[in-house]
């Protein structure tokens, strides 16, 4: 049986209600998110509250964190609660479509780890399979949902496989939302690049374009570039 929590170093994560576990994407993406001046910040399909815990030990933000799976909600809401920033995250029961037509508040910064399976043979786990297919949240609504949620000066950031995340760079520009950072996610050296950390923002400048390689090529030795993101969070760094 697996940890049903994840320690990190100043908060503890249960996943074992969630449909989806504690994972490195959702972590690449809590540590890399750009926050500058964001006071106010949206976690779109929160899952455990990971990102959002992360983003507010990062910074002195109000965090909004919504999910559609109750499950969800529930551990996002106790893991809240037992960590150092239980007065400025909110975990919410909504989906992105339900948020948007009711939330009249705008947002400095919104995140999001989102489902990514568009076509392949679904999960028989209904709740792992709405975390991971498109069904309940597809990139379209996503890009959508924030250019009615953003400030004028907000920015949206998300992380997804290479593909899936060229497709959305695409459709976000023909809508107004212009790539002005994408990061090509390494798993290690030699191999090809598998994610995509993409920042998107309503000004229309050039992408600025790098590479992050996670571990060196002996597993679990991480690189000195992961090791500066991940060092205020995991214990062993």
């Amino acid at each position: 049986m697996s940890n049903p929590y994840f320690r990190f170093k100043q908060f503890t994560v249960f996943h074992d209600k969630c449909a989806m576990k504690v994972g490195i994407d959702g972590f690449m993406l809590g540590v890399w998110a750009p926050i500058g001046e964001a006071k106010n910040i949206l976690d779109v399909g929160t899952g455990t509250g990971l990102i959002a815990l992360m983003l507010a030990q990062r910074s002195s933000a109000m965090i909004t964190a919504i999910d559609i799976d109750q499950d969800a909600v529930f551990q996002a809401r106790e893991n809240t609660l037992n960590s150092p920033w239980k007065d400025r995250v909110a975990v919410q029961s909504s989906s992105l479509q339900e948020f948007t037509a009711n939330e009249s508040a705008t947002f400095d910064l919104i995140v999001s780890n989102p489902p990514y399976f568009v076509n392949s043979l679904k999960n028989p786990d209904k709740n792992r399979a709405t975390a991971r297919h498109t069904d309940s949240l597809t990139h379209e609504e996503l890009i959508n949902g924030s250019l009615k949620l953003l400030s004028a000066g907000g920015r949206l950031c998300i992380i997804l496989p290479v593909n899936e995340g060229m497709q959305c760079v695409d459709f976000a520009q023909s809508k107004g939302l212009f790539c002005s950072k994408l990061v090509k996610v390494f798993p290690k050296p030699g191999v090809v690049a598998k994610r995509l950390l993409l920042e998107f923002g309503f000004t229309k400048v050039d992408t600025v374009l790098s590479e992050l390689v996670i571990e060196t090529e002996e597993r679990h030795q991480y690189s000195d570039q992961f090791s500066l993101l991940a060092k205020d969070f995991y214990l062993k760094l």
